[in-house]
């Protein structure tokens, strides 16, 4: 009798082993799930860790590459360019609107004389230093008076107008810094009489000569909120949408 529940007692242990599973035997506990970067799961497979089929099984598709690619791809080709905005107009005394007649621009008042200082860093593209403005003339290139605009380096276009006169040394082709100065405000051109930044926001599409979309075709009044108080609201989502939907034709 002792010699049979004592095998009695082996098949139930026998049986129980079996059925759940044990820590120690061949036998493989449910895995713990693990939460894997998509871009660095390749990399981070280990071959070597992949369970075994068992014997005579099938072989399944191989998950693991037979040689782990390289987890650092370069950053220099998607790192955004690094620019910096500021107020066009360096005084404390300023106002402008949010809207504009005709088309999408701003006229920052301002006391003549003021600074008239570059958007952000980048190229100057045009320099007008002469006032060839003739009241009743149709609207033309000749409306800004004196001005200068830029192409920053985020690729938007920046032009202020109507200046009484263009810094010495601004001229096309100059690399410029955000802040540095391009001109002092005045009333050149079609002004009306009163000293204000004309101030347009475009893409460069023929860089010079567009007169219509140098002017100006995305409002600039949110941005120029944002510079005011030193935030760095970008324009550039808006001018390309701007020119995918016009094809530069203002």
């Amino acid at each position: 009798m002792r010699l049979l529940r004592t095998l009695s007692g082996l098949t139930i242990a026998a049986v129980c082993l079996a059925g759940c599973g044990s820590t120690n035997g061949s036998a493989t506990p449910t895995s713990t799930p693990q939460f894997v970067d998509p871009a660095a799961q390749a990399s981070s497979a280990d071959p070597a860790a992949a369970p075994s089929a068992p014997a005579g099984a099938a072989p399944g598709p191989s998950t693991a590459p037979s040689t782990p690619p390289s987890v650092k791809p370069s950053t220099s080709a998607t790192a955004p360019v690094d620019v910096k905005y500021v107020f066009p107009v360096d005084a404390s005394n300023v106002d402008w609107h949010d809207t504009h007649s005709k088309y999408p621009a701003t006229d920052i008042f301002v006391n003549c004389g003021s600074r008239f200082v570059a958007t952000t860093s980048g190229r100057v593209l045009e320099v007008s230093l002469t006032d060839t403005y003739v009241e009743g003339k149709p609207d033309g290139p000749a409306n800004g008076g004196l001005s200068v605009s830029i192409l920053g380096d985020d690729g938007v276009r920046y032009y202020g107008s109507h200046l009484s006169k263009v810094q010495s040394g601004i001229r096309a082709g100059v690399r410029v810094k955000a802040g540095q100065l391009l001109g002092v405000t005045g009333k050149t051109g079609n002004a009306n009489d009163v000293c204000h930044l004309h101030y347009g926001i475009s893409p460069p599409c023929a860089k010079t000569g567009d007169w219509k979309v140098r002017r100006g075709v995305v409002w600039p009044y949110t941005y120029l909120a944002s510079w005011r108080k030193d935030g760095q609201k970008s324009p550039v989502a808006s001018v390309a949408t701007w020119k995918r939907k016009n094809n530069c034709q203002a």
